[in-house]
């Protein structure tokens, strides 16, 4: 089943033409709208009307999320500031935010592409979808809602958390579709047996999940926990959302839509593209956006791309499942969570040590989060009073600035681990499939 026949179907030459022209138009919006661009072009000695092919696009700058965080929060914006309908962000490593600009029309281009991934996963207009992606300036809520709302679904807007109450409305309302993190669904799936409620005996068939990585074995065992049919969509508010590429009913890869991205892999350490099927880093273009369009954008996703035909009759590429990232952000439950961060809001606290350890962890279906600090010798030894009220100030300011919930453990000076080269500041204890 497809949501636009005729895109999804197009024959890679007539893609790569559509690329090629859509490319042209937005090298030359974002160089005569956007000074950020305009001077990397310069600096690469580069034009717009230098790019007639899509091999010149090796040419052209590299955007990385810090360029987005140094030009927070308007100034990637390639149209008036009255022309954007809406804003959406994503945390950084610094306190600053990752602002992206829509304009009305790439609302609903981002809702049509929704609608493709649902569609590509088996969603139909008669379905009912129970979205708990949080809503708000993260992406997953209102990119879900908006899409499933376009391909003619019931939307059961219930955003994140009270885990028993959602059991007990999946159930009620009768929902066919479940959208949401994958750690929050199988989070959702214990609340639900623990009263009694076995998502295997509801209506429930689909689970389109993204937002944290997950294996191939995590989804087995969803779908047979939950008796449903997992998809892995994928997304990133720096490019768009949830909804750059999901994988169809075949489960062969993830379907990149090639009229509105274009994927590149290249080496992350020299930058050079490499071949289809060799493992690299994922480079996205987006060639339609109009408020904040980005060339060349870094997403240290670890991946590869086959162009090989698809049984479901799509012809866009496919990306093989991400194998992991290239920078130290985490994944907690959904969010994006930097060392750094954390390091910067430990550093803050009068008495706290520079040494600390982030341990992750899974307990059942839902990761965890601890961090340990050294506080100093007369700290240490102060009312047991005292020391919880540090530890409640420290996950609050956590709570507050990651979004996370994050356990802390004030530990004795000197009683973390030293290195001689590199301090270690995390330890993922959560299991590789």
């Amino acid at each position: 089943m497809l949501f636009d026949i005729k895109n999804e179907t197009l024959p890679r030459e007539e893609l790569a033409k559509l690329q090629l022209m859509r490319l042209q138009d937005v090298c030359r919006r974002v160089y005569a709208n956007v000074p950020f661009y305009k001077k990397r072009f310069d600096e690469l000695g580069v034009k717009p009307e230098d790019v007639r092919s899509l091999d010149d696009l090796r040419r052209l700058p590299f955007t990385t999320k810090q360029d987005l965080r140094n030009n927070y929060p308007y100034g990637l914006f390639a149209v008036p500031r009255a022309n954007i309908a809406r804003v959406q962000a994503s945390s950084g490593t610094t306190g600053q935010a990752v602002v992206a600009g829509y304009t009305q029309r790439d609302l609903d281009i981002w809702a049509e592409l929704v609608a493709r991934c649902m569609c590509a996963s088996g969603v139909t207009p008669t379905d009912i979808v129970h979205v708990a992606y949080g809503y708000g300036l993260f992406t997953g809520g209102l990119g879900a809602h908006d899409g499933a709302s376009k391909l003619g679904a019931m939307v059961v807007p219930a955003s994140g958390g009270a885990t028993r109450r959602q059991a007990h409305l999946l159930r009620d309302l009768g929902a066919t579709v479940l959208a949401c993190t994958p750690s929050f669904a199988l989070h959702l799936w214990e609340s639900g047996m623990e009263v009694g409620i076995d998502f295997r005996d509801l209506p429930l068939k689909i689970g389109v999940f993204g937002g944290e990585p997950w294996s191939e074995t995590m989804r087995h065992s969803m779908e047979e926990k939950m008796g449903i049919d997992a998809h892995n969509i994928y997304g990133l508010t720096e490019i768009m959302g949830p909804g750059v590429a999901i994988d169809c009913m075949e489960h062969n890869g993830i379907h990149l839509w090639e009229d509105h991205f274009i994927a590149e892999i290249i080496d992350p350490e020299t930058g050079e593209n490499l071949p289809e099927g060799e493992i690299g880093e994922l480079v996205i273009t987006t060639i339609t956006k109009e408020g904040t369009p980005v060339i060349r954008y870094r997403t240290r996703d670890l991946t590869s791309i086959t162009t090989a035909p698809c049984r479901c009759g799509r012809t866009h590429l496919r990306l093989n499942r991400l194998t992991g990232r290239t920078d130290d952000m985490l994944i907690i439950r959904g969010v994006n969570v930097f060392p750094q961060h954390i390091e910067s809001l430990l550093m803050q606290v009068r008495g706290i040590s520079p040494n600390y350890l982030i341990v992750v962890d899974r307990q059942g279906t839902l990761d965890t989060l601890e961090v340990q600090v050294e506080v100093a010798q007369q700290l240490f030894t102060d009312k047991i009073k005292e020391l919880q009220g540090l530890e409640q100030r420290i996950q609050k300011d956590i709570k507050e600035y990651c979004g996370v919930t994050a356990r802390i453990r004030l530990m004795e000076p000197h009683s973390i681990e030293r290195s001689g080269g590199k301090a270690t500041r995390v330890v993922d204890k959560r299991p590789r499939d």
